[in-house]
């Protein structure tokens, strides 16, 4: 919802950057001290940062980089991020309540529990999301991209999809529509629409469209005697002029040729929460893990061959000396995984989150990494004879000599440069 009230920013915050790369708890303590106090940490460089339980609320993010950042349970209402990069971020029971997202790319984010309530999320790139459990409910989201994104069990009373793209390749499997849901045709959610989709539908007193959430109004002072009065963000401030000259590389809808279709739903494991259960060596072959929620455990030389991690969450997994032949691990959450030596032959990877994951002497001979993230992942000594690897993000992965690539030759410095890895010139 639009906030009215006038509010008091200063120019970017070099100092306050600093004290939040440090320290979130000292952060958090700053925070307290200034309540009201709006902070500008425009186009903050904030990649891979750990911001667990900070608290961001009316904080100006507008483009900063966050991809991979971890904001788990962080406070992030009413703060503006718009255009920023949120991409296989974890942002685990966050709250984003009224939080102006427009433009925001959200590509492979991890947010699961997250509360987005008349949140502004227009034209926001959400392809691949993980959105499971979160609450949308009056939050704005027209124009937004949506294949593929998950929002089983969601809360979707009230959110306005008016054209949004590809919901008809999103999951929405038990998440509650109601009659003051907003369809991409424009016209409101019906039951039988809702039963097409295995949604859920309730009818509820009919309520007006909440008013979109714009940027709140802040006092932009230029100079001692002439305050200016615009939104977070904008680029009045003299300091920001300079900004209008930034322009925003925006994404294309991948084309068609380069989608596989939907994968067939799989009936989920009876225990889906296997928290605290010793997996090490255990024989799993062919069993189904489809959406478990399985972060930190240890299956450390288990037999997991054929096995179905469909979308599991699994982050900073032990999987050392497992096999995975012919697994499923189909845009499974896997970031900070163990996977050193793990046998992963003929395994499914399409759009697999493996930032930061250890797959040193692995072997990915024949498996399918299309579109997976490998961003900062250690492949020195993995075998990646024959895989596809179509769309697949290499940046600052690192490689060796003996390294095997898809074409069955060892890596080399110009391979890797291409691709936007490091190679690494060491015996194993």
């Amino acid at each position: 919802m639009t906030l009215l009230m006038t509010h008091t920013a200063s120019a970017f915050d070099p100092d306050a950057l600093t004290t939040l790369k440090k320290s979130v708890a000292e952060w958090n303590v700053m925070r307290l001290e200034k309540p009201g106090k709006y902070i500008d940490l425009y186009k903050a460089q904030l990649e891979n940062a750990n911001l667990t339980g900070a608290n961001l609320s009316r904080t100006v993010l507008v483009r900063a980089e966050l991809s991979g950042s971890t904001l788990n349970m962080a406070d992030m209402k009413g703060s503006n991020l718009m255009m920023a990069y949120i991409q296989r971020a974890n942002l685990k029971n966050t709250d984003l309540s009224s939080a102006y997202l427009v433009k925001a790319n959200l590509k492979k984010a991890f947010m699961k529990g997250a509360k987005f309530t008349h949140a502004n999320l227009q034209n926001a790139n959400m392809r691949w999301a993980m959105l499971e459990n979160a609450d949308f409910s009056m939050a704005y989201m027209a124009n937004t991209i949506l294949f593929e994104a998950n929002f089983e069990n969601a809360n979707l009373k009230g959110a306005n999809f008016k054209g949004a793209l590809f919901i008809e390749q999103a999951n929405l499997s038990g998440a509650m529509l109601s009659n003051n849901t907003i369809l991409p045709s424009g016209e409101k959610a019906s039951s039988s629409w809702s039963a097409r989709h295995n949604a859920k539908f309730i009818t509820e007193a009919e309520t007006k469209p909440a008013p979109i959430n714009t940027p709140p109004p802040v006092e932009l002072v230029e100079n001692e005697n002439t305050p200016v009065f615009a939104p977070i963000g904008s680029t009045l401030l003299p300091q920001i002029e300079s900004r209008k000259q930034d322009s925003l590389i925006g994404e294309d809808v991948e084309s068609w040729n380069k989608m596989r279709s939907v994968t067939p739903k799989e009936e989920k494991p009876v225990n889906s929460h296997l928290k605290g259960i010793n997996l090490q060596k255990a024989v799993l072959a062919g069993s189904s893990f489809e959406g478990a929620s399985l972060d930190n455990e240890n299956m450390a030389g288990a037999d997991l061959s054929g096995a179905n991690f469909h979308k599991a969450d699994m982050n900073s997994i032990q999987l050392q000396g497992a096999n995975l032949h012919r697994a499923n691990l189909d845009r499974a959450f896997l970031k900070g995984a163990n996977l050193s030596k793990t046998n992963l032959s003929n395994a499914v990877l399409y759009g697999t989150i493996l930032t930061g994951a250890n797959l040193s002497e692995a072997n990915l001979e024949g498996a399918s990494l299309f579109d997976a993230d490998l961003e900062g992942a250690n492949l020195e000594g993995t075998n990646l004879k024959g895989a596809n690897i179509m769309d697949t993000n290499f940046r600052n992965a690192t490689l060796s000599p003996q390294t095997i690539l898809p074409s069955g030759i060892k890596a080399t410095t110009g391979w890797t440069t291409m691709k936007g890895a490091i190679f690494v010139n060491k015996t194993l």
